[in-house]
């Protein structure tokens, strides 16, 4: 484990979990990274507790579905209310309304307002303006969300929120894209899906790119309590902009790093080459919390009794003169033998959250399957997936399972499809398929 932060400035704890034995030819050596921040309240000797370095954009779908049913705009409006109370007193603020382009709602001008107890009243009332009417063009809001926070280049924290109850329609995907490759790195996103006539896939789209977490709210009537909940995690948040930096000697290459707690992201694609031989891996803001990165290295093959140090990996928070503070680090080793019992073992963790992801695509395929009209690869890769979340103890994935499927044998994976399965019970498999559960101490 090894921490480096300065005293004042959030603690950044890296523990690495593997087996460094390697049979001799073996060349891939994998770790689990853990990496836990507790306490402090700095970002790069910047105070973010100080509520003016935050800020918060909450996007909210004004289209003409969410007219249908008529409590869905109502109770929009209250989970938006909710999240605003939710804003810590000089929090920069704004809130808009997204359709086939973006309108703001409050303060305007270009602007975000400071929270204190009179600007949130004057934005909730001015919540009245959001009204269903027009399209979905969802990359208008992200562009328009990055407008904002541009405005206040001060915020180190940008956080914003995205709802929407439907398909993006009225723009091309290719300007979504657009939208998503301007905005990513600048302001994270939580994106939700109220109902069921959204696309789980396009909303995962744009939380990946940003960061964020994507989530269904089959019911408009949980809105609030579940706005409420994304506000007070993002008012956690201390420090932003941190990446996992991975570094290998001559000859090594990194294969893939994958965050695998508390979701499955694929972070490979992300890399930004950070000096020889070094490159960084978004992580996005942290407060008070850990997560685990699955980190896979390729190696030059060596001699038994032969060590390497595989790769060094370091959480680091760049600056803006192009220097990082180094806030932990961690070691990935490589040791070759001949002893069948030691290079055969494989690591718990590594094992686990190798399921942890296998769970994930099967789910996904299965469902694709099913919309395919394939019911026998449907119900092999569903059974997969009730088998990987038995054998991995993830009770709530299990439980959605069980939703679409009638389970047979947990074990084996012995499943029969449901009859008259919910569009919304499909969905929200389909959403929190990526959510992982921590290896059982």
């Amino acid at each position: 484990m090894a921490s480096l932060s300065k005293p004042d400035a959030p603690r950044f704890d890296v523990d690495v979990f593997q087996n460094e034995y390697l049979a001799q030819g073996s060349q891939e050596v994998n770790a689990i990274v853990t990496v836990t921040a507790t306490g402090g309240g700095t970002s790069g000797g910047r105070p973010v507790g100080a509520a003016a370095e935050a800020a918060v954009v909450l996007v909210i779908d004004c289209s003409g579905s969410m007219e249908h049913p008529g409590t869905k705009m109502r109770d929009a409006r209250e989970a938006t209310a909710a999240a605003i109370d939710e804003l810590r007193d000089g929090v920069a603020f704004a809130v808009v309304a997204g359709t086939h382009r973006a309108e703001e709602v409050f303060p305007g001008n270009g602007r975000l307002a400071v929270a204190d107890p009179a600007t949130r009243e004057q934005a909730k009332l001015a919540l009245r303006r959001l009204t269903p009417s027009g399209g979905t063009a969802i990359g208008t809001w992200i562009a328009k969300a990055q407008q904002l926070f541009a405005s206040r280049p001060q915020a180190s924290i940008r956080h914003a929120v995205l709802l929407t109850d439907g398909r993006n329609e009225h723009e091309k995907p290719a300007d979504l894209q657009r939208a998503l490759d301007a905005a990513t790195g600048c302001f994270t996103a939580d994106c939700r899906g109220v109902g069921t006539d959204w696309e789980v896939a396009e909303l995962r789209k744009v939380s990946s790119a940003l960061l964020g977490t994507v989530d269904i709210v089959a019911e408009s009537s949980g809105l609030a309590e579940d706005f409420r909940a994304m506000m007070s995690a993002a008012m956690g948040k201390q420090v932003a902009d941190v990446a996992l930096r991975v570094w290998t000697p001559v000859g090594a290459r990194v294969r893939f790093v994958k965050q695998a707690a508390p979701t499955v992201e694929d972070l490979t694609g992300r890399r930004a080459d950070a000096g020889p031989r070094a490159g960084d891996y978004p992580t996005g803001s942290w407060g008070d919390e850990s997560r685990d990165y699955h980190v896979c290295v390729e190696v030059p093959a060596a001699a038994v009794g032969s060590e390497m140090l595989a790769a060094r990996v370091s959480l680091v928070l760049p600056h803006p003169d192009g220097t990082a503070e180094v806030l932990g680090q961690g070691l990935v080793r490589a040791v070759w033998t001949d002893d069948l019992a030691s290079s055969t073992r494989i690591n718990p963790q590594v094992a686990h959250y190798t399921g942890q992801a296998e769970l994930a695509d099967a789910i996904r395929a299965g469902l694709e399957a099913h919309r395919a009209g394939d019911l026998a690869l449907a119900g092999a890769e569903l059974g997969a997936a009730v088998r990987l979340a038995y054998t991995s103890g993830n009770e709530g994935t299990l439980k959605l399972l069980r939703k679409v499927v009638d389970v047979v044998d947990e074990r084996e994976g012995t499943v029969r499809f449901r009859k008259n399965v919910s569009e919304a019970d499909s969905m929200t498999l389909e959403t929190r398929s990526t959510k992982t559960v921590r290896v059982k101490k």
